[in-house]
């Protein structure tokens, strides 16, 4: 506020609610400020009206805020710490929004699997415990959820991919980087054999799971040697998508203030990793073809006649008839693959 006077409101994330009240205060010629961690529940704040028919996907907030504490991020200081929503709550919303025409719904925190809310008796709900309870909504299809912290794998959450027949097989799971001497100096909290091992199992109970993850290249004092790491994990967990970014400073956090690595360097390494993650990405997506999928139908698609939902392993699939209409759940024969979609017929 002080280096731009145009602006006459500044809201944090814990604190939107007031928006109403703050927004009344700017047109009385106010200056507003609220960026604290208020005690009271926003969401119970902002409970949602049970209108009509919605699309038939949703995202459900169940856990935010963040105690890791990794060196490049600034989600513990702007989202603080770790707090989850009591489980009746979100059972509650999940029901209305099935009610409203939701059939698969994606469970949202900034470290979703330390979910630890109170459950309806009064015990300590883990995040697998919460998606049994989902599983039993009549109605619901398909369970997701993201992001995760591979610490926070629990045995109970692992053992859920193999017996949850509505927990879809695909599961996105940040490492950072396949460096222990990056990892640690990103205060990850593990190594890249735990990571693996972490893989390793939940392929065991779920062996046809779509992996997917997070990179940063060119982390302050990353060497070559570091990166190659990187390079070695990706080819031995196959990943159908990941997201990689170079990295960037965040001010206030510790990484900000360390040896930063040449911008021109960390380029060219983010382009050889993002090339080796789109030869992995197209590879299984072309390995689909043939394969016949369960599809949950969204949208029309942009030609005419085309309509366009997601598979079970989160590809974008679309077919050429108009046999089906958004909300749909349909077998679909994979019959074609291009750069991040797949074209299916109706079974």
């Amino acid at each position: 506020m002080r280096r731009q006077p145009l602006v006459d409101l500044v809201v944090g994330p814990q604190s939107y609610h007031r928006l109403p009240e703050m927004e009344a205060k700017t047109r009385q010629g106010e200056k507003v400020l609220d960026t604290d961690f208020p005690e009271e529940d926003k969401f119970e704040q902002l409970k949602s009206r049970r209108r009509a028919a919605r699309g038939p996907t949703a995202f459900l907030t169940v856990q935010e805020g963040c105690d890791k504490f990794c060196a490049f991020c600034v989600v513990p200081y702007t989202r603080g710490a770790e707090a989850s929503r009591p489980a009746a709550r979100i059972l509650d919303e999940a029901r209305g929004l099935v009610e409203r025409g939701v059939r698969e719904i994606t469970l949202l925190g900034q470290n979703v699997n330390a979910y630890h809310g109170a459950g309806p008796d009064g015990s300590d709900y883990t995040l697998a415990r919460l998606i049994w309870d989902l599983d039993k909504v009549d109605g619901l299809e398909r369970i997701r959820f993201t992001t995760s912290h591979p610490n926070d794998m629990t045995d109970d959450l692992i053992a859920a991919h193999g017996e949850c027949a509505k927990l879809m097989p695909y599961l996105h799971l940040p490492v950072q980087s396949g460096s222990d001497r990056i990892l640690k100096r990103m205060n990850r909290s593990h190594t890249a054999e735990s990571y693996l091992r972490v893989i390793e199992r939940i392929r065991d109970a779920r062996p046809d799971i779509l992996m997917s993850g997070d990179f940063i290249v060119g982390f302050p004092e990353e060497t070559e040697q570091d990166f190659q790491a990187t390079l070695d994990l990706v080819g031995a967990v196959n990943y159908g998508y990941a997201y990689s970014f170079r990295y960037s400073p965040r001010p206030g956090t510790p990484a900000a203030e360390r040896i930063q690595v040449d911008p021109h360097e960390a380029d060219d390494r983010l382009q050889r990793l993002q090339s080796l993650i789109t030869q992995q990405q197209r590879a299984i997506q072309q390995s689909m073809v043939g394969r016949t999928v369960s599809v949950l139908f969204e949208k029309p698609g942009r030609l005419a006649g085309q309509m366009g939902g997601k598979s079970e392993y989160l590809h974008a699939v679309h077919v050429d008839d108009a046999l089906v209409s958004a909300g749909d759940i349909a077998p679909v024969r994979i019959v074609g693959s291009s750069a991040n979609s797949l074209a299916g017929a109706l079974v």
